[in-house]
């Protein structure tokens, strides 16, 4: 059934800033599909994120209030209007580099206050508009513009991370999985707390380029192939786990 989703969008735009073979435009479609199928009020909505490729997402594209923050202080902000305004439906929208390196910290106790704020991180594994750093999420051996000899820092588990913080519902699907990440943004937004969906997202530009990805279907191809359910990953060795991803809901309060 087509959708008019042109109404979620302001007049003035056009097209996206986003790179070809960029992730965050599935994200985005995927986002405001969910937002249509719960009939959301968009006028009682407040779009907050941060700085990086996935906080032009919501600023300048959506038809709603937003808020473009500081880098980092997305979910500082996102917490001052929630606590002024419990009423309003708030929801970050913005990058692992701005929200779990950046604004790791406020990340974990915007979790551990457990307010009703829905965060969707899209995790490309790299800062992908400022030059293609290492990030808190880049894998291990990635190759990047600051680790030209590949990373040896382990990667933070963004979900097992927010998990322990205190979030009361956590969950990670690929852009390559569209139909379980509506229902995960649709969950997240229904649950009248802190809420975090980590969505991957390819970033062709910055992290395919350095590591033999040459293309965006050469991207696809390697989420696809290395993302797993939760019910797969049981059945795997530690050994096999290394090379994969584990998606799925990791934690559900409400069941």
């Amino acid at each position: 059934m087509a959708r008019d989703l042109e109404q979620y969008l302001r007049p003035e735009i056009k097209s996206t800033p986003f790179c070809p073979g960029c992730g965050h435009g599935i994200l985005m479609n995927l986002l405001l599909r969910a937002l249509d199928d719960l009939k959301v009020d968009m006028k009682n909505m407040l779009f907050v994120s941060g700085i990086g490729c996935a906080a032009w997402i919501p600023s300048p594209n959506f038809n709603a209030d937003t808020l473009h923050t500081l880098h980092g202080r997305a979910l500082a902000f996102a917490t001052g209007v929630k606590i002024f305004n419990p009423g309003l439906n708030v929801m970050v929208v913005s990058g692992d580099g701005d929200l779990t390196s950046i604004g790791g910290n406020h990340l974990i106790h915007a979790a551990r206050r457990n307010l009703d704020i829905t965060v969707i991180c899209a995790n490309n594994m790299i800062y992908g508009m400022t030059g293609g750093q290492a990030a808190s999420t880049s894998p291990l051996g990635a190759l990047t513009a600051t680790t030209v000899k590949g990373n040896i820092y382990r990667p933070f588990d963004l979900c097992e991370l927010v998990k322990g913080a205190g979030a009361a519902y956590v969950a990670r699907y690929s852009v390559t999985q569209p139909v379980a990440l509506m229902e995960a943004f649709k969950t997240a937004f229904r649950v009248d707390a802190f809420s975090f969906v980590e969505v991957l997202s390819p970033c062709p530009t910055q992290f395919g380029r350095r590591n033999s990805c040459d293309t965006p279907l050469d991207m696809i191809g390697m989420l696809q192939g290395k993302c797993i359910s939760r019910e797969e990953a049981a059945l795997l060795s530690k050994e096999d786990l290394k090379n994969r991803i584990i998606t799925g809901e990791f934690w559900n309060e409400k069941g």
